[in-house]
């Protein structure tokens, strides 16, 4: 897996961007409402369940391989279609039964057994140092830095990886608190959006970061 490549990923009634043009006045108001790439997927962070963050980590491992986008999403269906949501269910069905299955109908082509053995791995990293919560590890990890280098320690996790899983969860983590990817500091200068302006932990923040990534993939930023 490459380690550092990624394929990216107001509360109520989020939507994504309208195809509009992008002023310095108009981008900000869009952004504030973009859809976070967790709620695509039919996951609420916000409920405070763990169930939910590990929905997120099994997704921000398929979204930080080397896979498209498009793929990555339908492979998380693809796990969601036969229940495999929770560890002890992915360990059971067994690394065969994940690369055929799921990554097939996810769309894998290449790479299917490498992330297969990843996900089980970490699952089994979870299971056997955080007793299959991941909000263990954030409780156990002494500040941001160290909840980064608890993630950087599970197998196939690169920087890119535990920052798409830990952005989302911003708002809702004490302790998440990643750096923004140099491409979204490099598209809100393009768009002439002043981070600064928003407070990091806050979901708006978290919504702009979301919405520049999609920007990204739909158009060219302005010259």
């Amino acid at each position: 897996m490459n380690r550092h490549r990624v394929t990216d990923p107001s509360r109520s009634h989020p939507r994504s961007l309208p195809a509009m043009p992008v002023t310095p006045d108009a981008a900000p108001a869009a952004l504030r409402t973009a859809q976070l790439y967790s709620e695509e997927l039919g996951v609420d962070l916000a409920t405070g369940n763990d169930s939910a963050y590990f929905r997120w980590f099994l997704a921000s491992l398929l979204f930080g391989g080397r896979i498209s986008e498009t793929i990555a999403k339908n492979t998380y269906r693809a796990f969601a279609r036969h229940r495999l949501l929770t560890p002890r269910a992915i360990l059971r069905a067994g690394r065969e039964f994940l690369v055929d299955p799921i990554m097939r109908e996810g769309g894998y082509v290449r790479y299917d057994g490498r992330k297969s053995t990843q996900i089980l791995r970490d699952c089994e990293t979870l299971r056997d140092e955080y007793g299959g919560r991941l909000r263990a590890l954030h409780d156990a990890a002494q500040n941001r830095t160290d909840l980064e280098r608890r993630l950087l320690a599970f197998y196939g996790v690169g920087p890119v990886t535990a920052n798409i899983f830990l952005r989302e969860l911003r708002p809702f983590w004490p302790k998440a608190d990643p750096d923004p990817l140099p491409i979204v500091r490099e598209l809100a200068t393009a768009y002439r959006i002043d981070l600064n302006r928003y407070h990091r932990k806050s979901l708006a923040f978290t919504r702009i970061e979301a919405g520049l990534i999609r920007l990204r993939k739909t158009r060219p930023p302005p010259r």
